[in-house]
């Protein structure tokens, strides 16, 4: 981690094989790990650990969903019997909307941010503006343990207080930021209102929001070269970006997976579905979490030399439960209607409002479509929904590739 390198450690330019190969060798051990924890001793009561040492092994193992830890977390608490550390004997445990209890161990970056803010160009020695939170929810303490682990000092400014935020720019003069991009926007929006001297600031580490490319230009117009990563307050970093600007790299010590929402089921490289990670936390170690997440897979390594998986970023939520005539219709649910009909390659549920009725149709791609596989599938869907629903067979490759599998199209008002 020479000031010079633009990587932070060897690990990020290491072949994708030997990648793979450290990552399912370590596997069959933390899974085993992960079950003296009472939380997936019940899950993985099945699992043999040492049999789970490759990909097609791993995506038969059961999916936890975030969706499922608040009431995982009320019947088994305070945090579902998931962590391999004592609840006392962690560093912080943090809340989390829903509620949801996330926890903190006491090891150094234990979050693992330094990769991060180090691709950001982050260094030793330079002083981090972090306007993340600090009250009960985990990032503010995200960002300063990695900069910690850099040898940056922190100042640690949280949320609002605007006008005090550019006093301790201008009175400090640290080099970097962290926060959201709405928020370095109004700072900076507002050291302009005063005609105070900003001008220390020179890179950002942002995430939480979207950064829409012409607020980033805006940043980099103004001297604040700016990148994004993407994280959890389950997992800590999920992945980031590099000066590259090309996907966001997925950190070293995660296992990725991205599957069709409603199940476990890995889809083919490029389509979009549902972020499913492995993490190897000794404290909280995850197994095929779902994040609820949506993104994809982008082929090939990053422009800027490292070679783990890209992703695209997030590219939407993949909880799309909705209402039909006082019913709730899941994702789960047009698994299963897919599983019970092979043909079916991809399904599109797509709910409307027509003439003050709720309507669906389920639209089916299949190499070799006719009206008795149409119909079946009709009476499967009222089967499994409990709902009477049209089915459109409709062309291979047709459907978009944004990972739904229910588009509620109806007009609100």
């Amino acid at each position: 981690m020479a000031a010079g390198n633009p990587y932070y450690d060897a690990l990020e330019t290491r072949p994708a094989e030997a990648r793979e190969a450290a990552l399912f060798n370590a596997l069959p051990g933390h899974i085993a790990h992960a079950k003296t924890t009472p939380g997936f001793a019940r899950i993985l009561r099945d699992v043999d650990p040492r049999a789970v040492a490759n990909r097609a092994a791993l995506a038969k193992l059961p999916v936890t969903r975030k969706s499922a830890l608040i009431q995982m977390q009320k019947e088994h608490p305070p945090l579902a019997g998931l962590t391999a550390t004592k609840p006392g004997e962690l560093g912080r445990i943090f809340m989390s909307p829903g509620p949801i209890f996330d926890p903190e161990g006491r090891r150094p970056d234990w979050w693992r941010f330094a990769r991060c803010l180090y691709a950001a160009g982050f260094r030793k020695g330079d002083l981090v503006l972090n306007c993340f939170s600090y009250h009960l929810t985990p990032a503010g303490s995200m960002l300063e343990s990695g900069a910690h682990a850099l040898r940056c000092a922190v100042i640690p400014g949280g949320v609002g207080n605007t006008e005090s935020q550019v006093q301790a720019i201008q009175g400090l003069r640290p080099r970097c930021y962290t926060g959201t991009p709405s928020f370095l926007k109004i700072v900076l929006d507002k050291a302009a209102e005063l005609d105070a001297d900003v001008s220390s600031l020179a890179r950002a580490m942002v995430s939480a929001e979207a950064l829409p490319a012409a607020l980033r230009q805006d940043f980099n117009a103004r001297g604040v070269k700016t990148l994004q990563c993407y994280a959890s307050a389950d997992l800590g970093l999920i992945a980031y970006e590099s000066e590259a600007q090309s996907g966001m790299i997925l950190d070293e010590a995660l296992i990725l997976e991205i599957v069709r929402p409603g199940t476990g089921d890995p889809v083919p490289e490029g389509e979009v579905g549902e972020v499913v990670i492995t993490t190897f936390n000794p404290d909280y170690p995850l197994v095929r979490f779902a994040t609820g997440d949506m993104s994809a897979v982008l082929p090939g390594a990053s422009p800027c030399g490292r070679t783990n998986t890209r992703i695209k970023g997030w590219l939407g939520r993949a909880d799309q439960t909705t209402k039909v005539r006082g019913m709730f219709v899941h994702p789960e649910q047009v698994a299963e209607i897919l599983r019970r009909h092979p043909q079916v390659k991809k399904a599109r549920l797509i709910v409307d409002r027509v003439k003050d009725n709720d309507e669906m149709t389920l639209k089916c791609e299949a190499a070799k479509p006719d009206k008795t596989l149409a119909g079946a599938i009709a009476e499967t869907v009222q089967a499994v929904a409990k709902l009477r629903g049209t089915v459109e067979m409709v062309a291979p490759g047709s459907l978009p590739n944004d990972g739904k599998v229910i588009e509620d199209i109806r007009k609100i008002g």
